[in-house]
């Protein structure tokens, strides 16, 4: 007797959950690599941080979370980690889109059309949809890997997840850098990234930020 697979478990669905779990089980491995290898990584060259950071730009997808990556980068590299952080973000993204292409995408946009009220909000929020991508990515909440999943997924434009990702996740990346590169001990700054009050009222004022224009965005789309 062969088992049933329930239609709702698609390949998007999975992959959906695994980029949710992985990037909490590889922050706290991350964690303990940095702290116990710190004088190691201080060490790396230039050519090393380059492999590093190409590496980074494909786990960025779903296994090592760029605001993590940030504050590493932050703490070794300074300000000199501003650029391999953009490309560990672009990285992230392309892998996304191109990880869409293996699973069943049609089965997904199957499912949608087979609710016409999900698939007529679905077709308002994309005639906004740089907007949406914007304010989604200037959360530092919501998960880098699965939010680049769901708009490749709802078919927005390559373009316009690239430049929302870029416009949204620039501030949060440069926050994390600054907070990396004035941390004086990396297992204090790993363990309370947001240590300093002024860093808490940056990351508050993003979420409500974020919040309120998906919100607004969301709402104008439903009218």
């Amino acid at each position: 007797m062969k088992l049933a697979i329930p239609k709702s478990v698609t390949g998007p669905a999975l992959a959906g959950l695994a980029l949710s779990v992985t990037p909490i089980v590889f922050t706290s491995l991350l964690t303990y690599f940095a702290v116990v290898h710190e004088a190691a990584i201080a060490e790396l060259t230039a050519w090393q941080w380059a492999g590093i950071t190409i590496t980074c730009a494909m786990t960025s997808a779903g296994l090592t979370p760029p605001t993590m990556l940030a504050l590493i980068f932050g703490y070794f590299l300074g300000w000199q980690a501003v650029l391999p952080l953009f490309v560990i973000n672009f990285g992230g993204i392309l892998f996304i889109n191109l990880l869409v292409r293996w699973l069943d995408h049609d089965r997904f946009l199957a499912f949608i059309q087979r609710n016409p009220k999900a698939q007529s909000v679905l077709d308002r929020i994309l005639n906004n949809e740089l907007e949406v991508i914007f304010f989604a990515k200037l959360s530092p909440i919501l998960p880098f890997g699965l939010t680049n999943l769901l708009f490749a997924l709802s078919g927005a434009k390559l373009r316009n997840i690239l430049l929302g990702g870029f416009l949204g996740m620039t501030p949060r990346t440069l926050l994390a850098i600054w907070s990396g590169h004035e941390a004086r001990e990396i297992k204090a700054l790993l363990e309370n990234p947001n240590q300093s009050s002024w860093t808490q009222i940056v990351v508050v004022g993003l979420i409500i930020i974020s919040i309120a224009g998906l919100w607004q965005v969301i709402q104008r789309s439903l009218k």
